[in-house]
């Protein structure tokens, strides 16, 4: 009987201890899991106070010294506002304006801007892929109204979409040469290395363009962009730690690999539409190391402070050095006008936005 309590206790300890073993080997992973990337940097509420610098890749990296566009100004107005996605490195900002000032003269109404990037960049909450580095902008096919939308109609407002999602074809009914002109004219921009339109908006242009035909080579097919058009500028002097991309294909595009959308290879159902995205499972550790800095960096004074435009049109924002920089700061502090003309740059092209 002795015998037997004692082993039948001997084997609920050694029960206890490999359960306690366990237990501590499951919960060890979980206690030093590093927070998601996506939290820490749609956390942030201003850029870091530096000179302006992107790191990694479009859909991998982050950015610091960055600018908003104001929500309103003389030819634009910014819509969903509460995603506090209105900042950019300031070349992409003030190409943004730029073009919404050429594009009025072209006859355009005025732009409705759609997301730029985090304040300090990086993977967002929801939505895009890219958009991490400050050089991606996103622009509405809706032309701005004559009047200024609310607040509410900022967040609920839908663009029309030009493409019959059946088809794959514009609407011809909705098509007008003023967005020819307008994407024309942004692709104008030396800084501009591809925009990206959805595949029938592509073939729309390549089927009506005459003269000259060099600028479509900028306008490149993918997913989406039915109801906005997709700005991607290239690496900025001084981003050393910016990844390009690789050039577009020669010629205009309106070749074999645009009919290749029109088959039904792009549109099949998505083999393993469970896989989580890029974004809900990237942490720090996937960012480039100048990231940390990054997310550490001092903030402006204010948001003001580091805004461009207004509804006169005249603003000027200057974004301080910080006292003790946590990041490279490397040049003084910067004042952003408007308007100011963009300086030419020698950078690489980029390959198409990597799929979502």
């Amino acid at each position: 009987m002795r015998l037997s309590f004692f082993l039948k206790a001997a084997t609920r300890i050694a029960a206890v201890a490999v359960a306690a073993l366990t237990l501590s080997g499951l919960e060890a992973p979980r206690a030093h899991a590093e927070e998601l990337a996506k939290n820490l940097f749609g956390a942030q509420k201003l850029p870091g106070a530096t000179s302006p610098k992107s790191y990694g890749f479009y859909s991998r990296g982050c950015f610091t010294g960055g600018v908003a566009i104001a929500t309103d100004g003389p030819t634009w107005q910014a819509m969903r506002l509460s995603r506090n996605r209105r900042w950019g490195h300031p070349t992409m900002v003030k190409l943004i304006e730029k073009l919404s000032h050429d594009a009025v003269a072209d006859g355009w109404p005025g732009l409705l801007l759609g997301d730029i990037s985090q304040p300090r960049g990086g993977p967002m909450l929801t939505g895009h892929a890219s958009h991490q580095i400050g050089l991606d902008a996103d622009i509405w096919f809706t032309p701005m109204p004559s009047r200024r939308l609310t607040p509410t109609e900022r967040e609920n407002m839908s663009a029309t979409s030009l493409v019959d999602e059946k088809t794959h074809r514009v609407i011809d009914k909705l098509w007008t040469p003023a967005h020819e002109r307008l994407l024309k004219r942004a692709a104008s921009y030396p800084e501009v290395e591809r925009i990206l339109v959805n595949p029938g908006i592509k073939k729309k242009l390549c089927d009506t363009v005459t003269g000259d035909r060099s600028w479509l080579r900028k306008i490149r097919p993918f997913w989406g962009h039915d109801y906005h058009f997709h700005v991607r500028i290239g690496c900025q002097p001084g981003s050393v730690g910016c990844k390009a991309q690789e050039a577009t294909p020669p010629g205009d595009g309106c070749d074999k690999s645009l009919a290749w959308w029109f088959t039904e290879e792009p549109w099949r159902p998505n083999k393993n539409p469970d896989a989580p995205k890029a974004r809900d499972v990237m942490t720090m550790a996937s960012l480039p190391k100048e990231c940390r800095a990054v997310l550490n960096a001092p903030s402006p004074a204010s948001e003001a402070a580091v805004t461009l435009g207004d509804t006169g049109g005249s603003a000027v924002a200057t974004a301080p050095a910080p006292a003790n920089p946590t990041v490279d700061v490397g040049a003084p502090p910067f004042t952003a006008n408007a308007f100011a003309p963009t300086p030419e740059s020698r950078v690489p092209l980029p390959l198409p936005r990597p799929a979502k």
